[in-house]
């Protein structure tokens, strides 16, 4: 399967360079929990010189608890912003109880999601951003039967970092998708995995195709 890697126009990026393919390897290759249904999809354009996407769905019972997606930025020449030549960019969506949005927590905690996440994975991580959003939603007149819903919205961005000098190549990024898989069982309230236990690896690429 080809890399979907995307080119700005007027950057003269062309192939994609070795430590850029060695990242989306590693992304490719990260264990996920059974739950977590993921694909890879069309990554966004004109962001970086290049660029890998996935996206996921968790799925108990064939519900969709969740959803979400992780996107990899690289650019050789570095960006300030970011603080390295590499950047992930991720979202995740859950349903939560609607007692729970009026929790003046509910921000800091799913936040703390992201960051232990990505501490018990053993992501190295620097120059980290992003929101927690709150969406309820009520129903009138003739849908005014229909219970209300909420929801809990976690967009974040990081630069991942290598665990030794920049000549030990590029950041291994498997932990930084494994955090993000994590991240999105949190979200929608499904226990950690047993402290022994190994996830089996997601259903990768199975839909779409």
């Amino acid at each position: 399967m080809a890399v979907r890697e995307e080119t700005r126009p007027g950057t003269g990026a062309g192939s994609p360079p070795p430590d850029f393919v060695a990242a989306v390897a590693a992304m490719r290759s990260a264990p996920l929990r059974p739950e977590v249904l993921c694909e890879e999809i069309p990554a966004p354009q004109r962001i970086a010189p290049h660029s890998f996407a996935l996206s996921a769905d968790v799925t108990v019972d064939d519900v969709d608890l969740g959803t979400g997606r992780i996107i990899l930025l690289h650019d050789p020449a570095g960006n300030d912003a970011w603080q390295g030549t590499f950047r992930c960019v991720a979202y995740a969506r859950a349903d939560i109880d609607p007692e729970l949005i009026t929790d003046p927590m509910l921000g800091a905690v799913g936040w703390t999601w992201l960051t232990e996440a990505l501490d018990a994975h053993g992501a190295q991580w620097a120059a980290a951003s992003g929101t927690v959003t709150r969406v309820a939603t009520e129903s009138f007149g003739g849908m005014a039967d229909e219970e209300g819903t909420a929801q809990v919205e976690i967009r974040a961005s990081w630069t991942p970092v290598a665990p030794e000098a920049p000549a030990a190549g590029p950041p291994d990024l498997t932990p930084h998708v494994e955090a993000w898989g994590e991240l999105l069982c949190t979200a929608v309230g499904l226990p950690p995995v047993p402290e022994g236990v190994t996830p089996m690896p997601s259903r990768r690429g199975q839909r779409g195709r």
